[in-house]
């Protein structure tokens, strides 16, 4: 049976959702100060039921990186994702003026009931120049909090719609000409004592002969391509403990606008995991068009398997 959670609300600023006095989620959805990072809301940090910290917040390589969040690297010439622009026979070159931003509406609801919170968000997305190019709607559910198993869940969808006057390209640095760098979409940054932890996917899809990889060789593995979860397992620094992500398509985005999207991963140097959905080819979203997307991700404490982890999945 899943145990209860709390929610506290910051007016203004953040939810945290608790469980067993551990504080499994903080939703920032204040803006950040820094502009060149591409302000938005993000989850950090990420725990597990032990109280395990397994995001990653501003780090030194790359502090636009925060926990888990929405973004968008490559959008009509803008940078939702932050930080330095890729351009094809120049690389990552520091143009502010590419990036936008996205902005908290309102929460449409908030509601904790005893085994679950709900939070339902609108979001607008916002050019650098000011000008709204799209509305989003937002839900984030907690659920399946299972002490005896040590895990629990986080469903994230989107909902977005075009309300710019011209089509909205969605691409990322691959279709920009980069190889392997296809980052766009739904975005986790680990911490940093999950460098170099192991990756792997449903069995027989995370390599050509179906051999389960440690590291970066089960991350390269599975770059680029589509499998219905990823799983990313980690040691933590200071305790005796390691820490399993489970990353899932929901079914129904196997008839979205870009079906199932391809795996950004990568082990080192960087722990890093993006649902992209234009890994290889661009999509455009027509004026007044919309796309939906949802997700899970599982936070367990301990190594799962993948027996474990399709049994944590069977929901869906």
């Amino acid at each position: 049976m899943s145990a209860p959670v709390q929610v506290t609300h910051a007016m203004g600023e953040k939810v945290v959702v608790s469980c067993e006095g551990v504080e499994l989620m903080t939703y920032v959805y204040r803006p950040d100060p820094e502009v060149f990072e591409s302000r938005k809301p993000y989850v950090h940090p990420l725990r597990t039921l032990s109280g395990h910290p397994v995001t990653g917040y501003r780090p030194s390589d790359h502090r636009w990186h925060k926990g888990l969040q929405m973004t968008a690297s490559h959008l009509s010439g803008q940078n939702f994702w932050g930080g330095n622009s890729y351009v094809h026979g120049e690389g990552y070159l520091a143009l502010p003026d590419r990036i936008g931003w996205m902005r908290h509406d309102r929460f449409e609801a908030l509601t904790a009931e005893e085994d679950r919170l709900t939070l339902a968000e609108r979001l607008t997305w916002i050019e650098n120049g000011g000008a709204e190019w799209a509305r989003e709607r937002r839900t984030l559910t907690v659920h399946s909090v299972e002490p005896e198993q040590g895990s629990w869940a986080l469903d994230w969808s989107i909902h977005l719609t075009n309300v710019h006057d011209e089509p909205l390209r969605f691409g990322s640095p691959t279709t920009a000409g980069r190889e392997a760098a296809g980052y766009t979409g739904l975005h986790w940054r680990g911490p940093r004592d999950f460098t170099g932890g192991q990756v792997f996917g449903p069995d027989g899809q995370d390599g050509q002969d179906g051999q389960q990889r440690d590291g970066e060789a089960g991350a390269a593995a599975l770059m680029g391509r589509r499998t219905p979860w990823l799983a990313f397992t980690g040691t933590h620094d200071g305790v005796d403990a390691q820490s399993t992500l489970v990353f899932a398509h929901a079914p129904e985005n196997e008839g979205a606008m870009h079906p199932s999207s391809h795996w950004f991963v990568r082990s080192e140097p960087t722990p890093t995991v993006a649902f992209s959905w234009a890994f290889h080819e661009e999509f455009a979203l027509p004026p007044g068009a919309a796309f939906s997307y949802r997700y899970r991700i599982v936070v367990a404490d301990g190594a799962l398997d993948r027996r474990g982890i399709e049994s944590h999945l069977r929901s869906w």
